[in-house]
C-alpha cells in the first residue's frame, strides 16, 4: 500500500525548473517508491537507472564524456538515477549532463549525505536542489486516520518505529524481527563500510550508549572515557551517524541569559524501532522503564522530520539552566519562542519562571492528549 508523502508534491512542482533534484535519505525509507511514483505520474516514458546494479554503475564509471552519459538517458526527459552516491565522480557526470543536456531533469537520489553531498558540492553548486526523505510520519499515516486508530497504533509506533515495511506489516513478530534485519543490514553493514570508521567495535558501543541516553545532554569527553577512545573519534562518529540519518541532535538555545547552558547537545534517535533495535528492546511499553524517554524521541523527531522534510531550515532546541529549569523542545519560529514540556501524561507543572524573560515566548505542555497539533 502507498502512503502518500509529504515530500511528493513538493518535488512535483520542482519538475522541469532548471535544476537537478536530489532526493537524500536512509535506506529503505521509501526513495525509490517516491521517485517511481513522481515519474510515473509525470505521464510520459521515464528512465531508471539503479546504481546498486553492476552493470549500471560500470556503464556510468566508463562514462567519461557528455555523449556516451547521454546514451545512457536514452530519449528519456525525466531520468531517475538511485544509489547515486554510488559512483565514482558522480557530481561531475551530473554537471555534464545538466549543461549539455537541459531538457533532462534529473532525480536523483542519495542513502548517504556524506558520500553524495561531498561528490556533487563543488560541482553542481547553484544547479540542483536538495530535500531529505525520512522514515514515515504520523501525519503521512494517519492523515486519514480517527483518534482511535491512532491511539491503537501508537504503542506499535514507539516499539517498531516507522520504516514503511515495518508499517505495512501485520504482527507484532515480523515487525519485530524486520527492524532488527533493517538495523543489522544498515546500521552494522552499511555504516561499517566507511573509511572513518576504524573500528566497528567502537561505533557499536556508542551507538548503544546513544540509546540509552535519548532525552539526556551528552558529552563527547564522558562518552570517550566511557568507550575507551579520543573525544576527536567520538565527534567524528557522531558526525557521521548523523550524515547517514540514524542520529540528528539539539542544541541548547541559550538567547542572551547568562545562566543558559551552551556547551553540551541532546542527540535523538531519528527512528525509534532502530534505536530499540540497537539495544534489543522491544518489550511492551506497560513494562519498560524508558517510556519517558521514548516519547520525548518520538515527539523530537516528529518535529524535526516535518520541518527538514518540507525543506524548512531547522529551529530546534532544548532549554535549561544552570539552577535545572528546563525546557524539553524550543521552536525559534521567526523571532516567536515556543517551548514544549514533553510528557506522556499531563503533569500540570507551571513554566519555568525564567522562560518568561525571553520575548516573545510561549510554553505547553504536549502529552498524548494533544500531541497531534505540534507535530
Amino acid at each position: 500500500m502507498y502512503i502518500p508523502r509529504q515530500l511528493e508534491p513538493i518535488v512535483k512542482k520542482s519538475l522541469f525548473k532548471g535544476k537537478i533534484i536530489i532526493i537524500y535519505g536512509a535506506r529503505q525509507v521509501g526513495k525509490t517508491t517516491l521517485v517511481k511514483k513522481i515519474a510515473k505520474d509525470f505521464g510520459k516514458s521515464f528512465g531508471y537507472l539503479n546504481c546498486d546494479e553492476l552493470d549500471v554503475l560500470s556503464q556510468f564509471q566508463k562514462a567519461n564524456n557528455s555523449i556516451a552519459l547521454r546514451q545512457m538517458m536514452g530519449n528519456n526527459k525525466l531520468v531517475i538515477i538511485d544509489e547515486a552516491q554510488r559512483v565514482r565522480n558522480i557530481g561531475i557526470k551530473l554537471k555534464l549532463i545538466f549543461d549539455n543536456y537541459p531538457e533532462i531533469q534529473l532525480l536523483v537520489t542519495g542513502s548517504s549525505s556524506l558520500d553524495l553531498s561531498n561528490e556533487i558540492s563543488e560541482p553542481l553548486t547553484g544547479r540542483c536542489d536538495e530535500y531529505w526523505l525520512f522514515p514515515l510520519s504520523v501525519k503521512e499515516v494517519w492523515q486519514k486516520s480517527d483518534n482511535i486508530s491512532r491511539d491503537r497504533d501508537l504503542e506499535k509506533w514507539l516499539i517498531y518505529g516507522s520504516y514503511p515495511e515495518i508499517w505495512n506489516l501485520e504482527s507484532n513478530e515480523e515487525k519485530s524481527i524486520k527492524i532488527k534485519q533493517l538495523a543489522a543490514n544498515y546500521l552494522y553493514k552499511d555504516i561499517l563500510k566507511f573509511n572513518e570508521i576504524k573500528n566497528s567495535e567502537t561505533i557499536l558501543k556508542l551507538l548503544q550508549a546513544l540509546s540509552l541516553q535519548i532525552g539526556s545532554e551528552v558529552s563527547f569527553s564522558e562518552l570517550a572515557r566511557t568507550i575507551g577512545v579520543s573525544k576527536q573519534t567520538i565527534a567524528s562518529y557522531i558526525d557521521l551517524l548523523t550524515k547517514v540519518f540514524v542520529v540528528f541532535s539539539l542544541r541548547p538555545y541559550s538567547g542572551n541569559l547568562r545562566q543558559a547552558l551552551n556547551k553540551k547537545r541532546k542527540i535523538y534517535f531519528l527512528d525509534v524501532g532502530i534505536r530499540n533495535a540497537i539495544i534489543n528492546n522491544q518489550n511492551p511499553l506497560a513494562i519498560r522503564d524508558d517510556v519517558g524517554k521514548l516519547w520525548e524521541n518520538f515527539i523530537i523527531a516528529e518535529k524535526y522530520k516535518t520541518q527538514l522534510g518540507l525543506g524548512y531550515k531547522t529551529n530546534l532546541y532544548f532549554w535549561r539552566t544552570y539552577e535545572g529549569q528546563e525546557v524539553d523542545l524550543v521552536e525559534d519560529k521567526n523571532g516567536e519562542l515556543i517551548g514544549w514540556e514533553i510528557k506522556l501524561k499531563r503533569k500540570g507543572r507551571k513554566q519555568p519562571k525564567d522562560w518568561g524573560s525571553y520575548k516573545n515566548s510561549s510554553w505547553k505542555e504536549v502529552d498524548k492528549e494533544n500531541y497531534w497539533e505540534i507535530i
